[in-house]
């Protein structure tokens, strides 16, 4: 697969949210407001690229060299919480806006398994570091394009009359349906 067919698989073929099933928690939980939405897909590209580029090398440096791989989940998760404890220390101190609007999501991004996931497929796929940096930003940019599209809808749904048990999550997870098989036409482009 060359590099295009890689990013564009990455972020719509294989999006990690609507065709992995992974990161559901922050996908419906940050898609009410599109500024918050904006925000946490940015974070997650950004925190992605950099756990990427540390797992990798730590596994290919360390775990894999001493026999240490069993010891890689444990490894990955600990390396993304460094991670994410030195974004949420610099957006509280330069950004506290975004900081207050995500709350409680900025802390879960440490356990975030479209970040892990994107992790443990770099190495199960045994890509170079070149193209795991390159997969893990498709895949964070598929995930902030989900984001942001679940958010545009989601606002637009706030102004539909709808019967009282249908609004909240029922209608976001009936769209997150919806925009997973609007996904899944994608898989005969490549």
């Amino acid at each position: 697969m060359d590099t295009f067919q890689l990013f564009i698989s990455a972020i719509f073929v294989n999006n990690i949210v609507l065709a992995q099933y992974l990161a559901q928690c922050p996908y419906l939980g940050c898609s009410k407001e599109r500024s918050v939405a904006v925000g946490m897909g940015v974070a997650v590209v950004f925190v992605s690229l950099i756990t990427t580029t540390l797992t990798w090398l730590f596994q290919m440096r360390v775990l894999v060299p001493y026999d240490l791989t069993y010891l890689q989940t444990i490894i990955f998760i600990l390396l993304n919480a460094v991670v994410v404890q030195c974004l949420e220390m610099f957006l509280k101190k330069k950004i506290p806006v975004l900081y207050s609007a995500l709350g409680i999501f900025l802390p879960l991004i440490t356990v975030n398994c479209a970040i892990l996931g994107i992790a443990f497929m770099v190495h199960r796929l045994e890509y170079s570091l070149s193209t795991s940096l390159l997969f893990a930003a498709a895949s964070s940019t598929g995930f902030l394009l989900a984001l942001v599209l679940m958010s545009g809808i989601r606002v637009r749904l706030n102004t539909f009359r709808a019967p009282k048990s249908m609004t909240g999550t029922p209608q976001a997870l009936i769209m997150a349906g919806l925009m997973s098989m609007t996904f899944m036409a994608f898989k005969g482009m490549i």
